[in-house]
């Protein structure tokens, strides 16, 4: 592959992934408004993060695979860490999110401050991942 290809590609798959996490977050938080009180709302919430995790963990090694072959060992380590992060996110939070949906219909009144909890934690650990990923480009030459 030509270096031009791989810096391009580079380039794309940073940028696909600010772009998810950018549009996570926009998405994600205004959804802590809703009261998680109905099925229908821990179904919508459940399937967004679902949604999420499953691209984030895409474009995470598509962006390892890209600044592996750039040369950019500490940059693929990174997004590799994003990827499989976002599987195991995915695994646990939305495994959280059914049991909880499932109490929520039954009464359970803890169920509803818990599953708020989760969607709160979930944003803020989306937020960090955000951070980090910008500041490594502004520390890091890309």
């Amino acid at each position: 592959m030509t270096p031009s290809f791989l810096q391009l590609c580079t380039v794309l798959f940073t940028v696909a992934m600010l772009c998810v996490s950018v549009y996570f977050l926009l998405g994600s938080v205004p959804l802590l408004i809703l009261k998680h009180d109905t099925p229908l709302d821990g179904k919508f919430i459940r399937s967004f993060f679902n949604l999420y995790y499953r691209v984030a963990a895409f474009v995470g090694a598509a962006a390892t695979l890209s600044y592996a072959f750039s040369g950019r060992p500490w940059f693929a380590l990174g997004a590799a860490v994003i990827a499989v992060l976002s599987v195991v996110l995915r695994r646990t939070i939305i495994a959280k999110m059914d049991l909880l949906r499932s109490q929520i219909q039954t009464t359970d009144f803890e169920a509803i401050p818990e599953f708020r909890k989760i969607h709160f934690r979930a944003i803020l650990i989306s937020l960090v991942q955000l951070v980090v990923v910008v500041w490594s480009l502004f520390s890091f030459k890309l």
